[in-house]
């Protein structure tokens, strides 16, 4: 996924991600420009997924 499909999709992606991980928080979630590496890096360390699976798993939602 590359920045701008993250970027434009993002609203989206928090609702569902908040929706598939309860325990997510809007500061976990929070998306500035340029941080999408320290993005993927939280969603790894809560879901337990690699970089490459977190990818995947946002692309299919």
């Amino acid at each position: 996924m590359d920045k701008l499909e993250l970027k434009g999709a993002w609203n989206e992606l928090k609702g569902k991600v908040k929706q598939a991980y309860g325990d997510f928080t809007d500061d976990d979630l929070k998306h500035e420009e340029g941080k999408d590496d320290e993005l993927y890096g939280r969603l790894q360390q809560k879901t337990g997924k690699t970089r490459d699976e977190v990818i995947t798993w946002l692309k299919s939602l």
